[in-house]
């Protein structure tokens, strides 16, 4: 998760923003160039606001759709930055046809500003800072919530399902995290690396004085570190959140717990249960979901869903422009595809006087 320069501490700098799950934000402006298509009339720009959840400020990233037929959520990986997903969210909301609210919920205190006070969260306070979330936001809304999950997201978005089975209706992982790639020697190294908190403290305090320079000084220095192939308006939020101490901190103690979570075996009863409402993506060349997985999950649950994407977005598809697209275009087309075989089962069991709650699946 976490390439050298000068000593073994800057050695780390790299690694980490180019990170395969460190993402990045963007603004609201999406160049027409990326799609090949005219503009739709549904396009419109992600608006950020801050929200308080159980007592956390949370950085929140929303389309809001005048009449709504569903709510998407999306969870993202580790970093939590919402802002890394704005390419990714207007796509989608434009492939839907304007049809669906999508609301991008960040982790707490992966933020611009230490709201917290330099507190680390675990795995397990993200989860249910989600949980209260949907309760206290989305929980009294008349139309279903769909869950997209990128990532460790993808694990997030498994436990709430859990949680919420009866308000969620579908749920996306994409390039899960669900378990521990023994054959990783980037994980492994990671795991090590997280546990010391000497490494992950000095780390943190190297990347804030970085921050310290000259703005276009760390934009140069964050573009060189992460190659080309990454957006300006994503350059510009790995230096808006990643050069802060807080943020840093937390994204390695919440690796640190993730690593401990993920050393279990996926909940595969539960995948079973639910595997008609849920899908799988995974990419070619993503030691955080391999194709191992992908295989074992195959052979677990056959009839999931499960696709591969073989288009070389990477892990970190949002931080391009192409990579947002191509993903939004996935999403949507299984969304559209879960959310027409869901009303066509309603107006059936309508017809024909049969009760059911659709979303027990």
């Amino acid at each position: 998760m976490l390439h050298s320069r000068t000593s073994s501490t800057v050695r780390f700098i790299p690694q980490l923003l180019r990170s395969s799950r460190t993402i990045a934000m963007a603004n609201c402006t999406i160049t027409n160039m990326v799609t090949k298509s005219p503009v739709s009339k549904t396009k419109k720009c992600a608006n950020f606001r801050l929200c308080n959840v159980s007592s956390y400020t949370t950085e929140l990233l929303e389309i809001r759709a005048e009449d709504p037929s569903f709510h998407v959520l999306l969870i993202p990986g580790n970093p939590g930055v919402v802002a890394f997903y704005v390419h990714f969210i207007e796509f989608l909301y434009e492939q839907l046809g304007g049809n669906a609210s999508i609301t991008a919920i960040g982790h707490i205190s992966h933020t611009m500003k230490d709201w917290e006070r330099g507190r680390l969260f675990s795995i397990e306070e993200q989860i249910n800072h989600k949980v209260v979330f949907i309760r206290e936001e989305l929980q009294n809304a008349d139309i279903p919530i769909l869950l997209v999950g990128h990532s460790i997201g993808a694990y997030i978005s498994l436990e709430v399902f859990k949680r919420w089975p009866e308000k969620v209706r579908y749920c996306i992982a994409l390039y899960p995290f669900l378990t521990l790639n023994q054959n990783s020697r980037k994980q492994i190294n990671t795991v090590k690396f997280v546990r010391s908190p000497f490494k992950s403290t000095a780390f943190s305090c190297t990347i804030a004085l970085l921050g310290l320079l000259p703005t276009c000084a760390f934009e140069f220095f964050v573009r060189k570190s992460l190659g080309e192939s990454w957006s300006t308006n994503a350059v510009k939020a790995a230096c808006s959140h990643l050069s802060k101490y807080h943020t840093v901190r937390n994204i390695l103690f919440m690796a640190k717990t993730e690593f401990k979570k993920l050393s279990e075996a996926p909940d595969w009863a539960f995948i079973r249960q639910r595997k008609t409402q849920l899908a799988f993506l995974y990419g070619v060349d993503d030691h955080w979901g391999p194709l191992e997985v992908h295989e074992e999950l195959s052979r677990q649950v056959p009839d999931v869903p499960l696709a591969i994407e073989r288009e070389n977005h990477t892990h970190s598809f949002c931080c391009t422009e192409e990579g947002s697209l191509w993903v939004a275009q996935h999403v949507a087309s299984l969304l559209k595809d879960q959310m027409t075989c869901k009303s066509t089962q309603e107006r059936t069991l309508e017809v024909t006087g049969v009760v059911v709650n659709i979303g027990e699946g």
